[in-house]
């Protein structure tokens, strides 16, 4: 879930988002016990569902029929 706080600027679209998946790959067991970097655990896999929320976030930024149904993500 996002993270919020009171001095924190608003970010972009997707920024929330974008956000929890750096948080989600940063506190992995992949980089933590590891030490691989972020990237090459997104690549194996790790925490999928907030790449895939992410991908999607992107994506209806670029749909023209967002206008109608709204953005995705938070």
């Amino acid at each position: 879930m996002p993270q919020y706080y009171e001095d924190k600027p608003e970010g972009g679209a997707c920024s929330g988002l974008k956000e929890d998946l750096g948080l989600c790959l940063l506190q992995s067991d992949c980089v933590m016990q590891e030490g691989k970097s972020p990237r090459e655990c997104l690549k194996e896999g790790y925490c999928k569902a907030l790449k895939y929320s992410f991908f999607e976030c992107k994506r209806s930024t670029l749909d023209t029929r967002a206008r109608f149904r709204g953005r995705k993500g938070y």
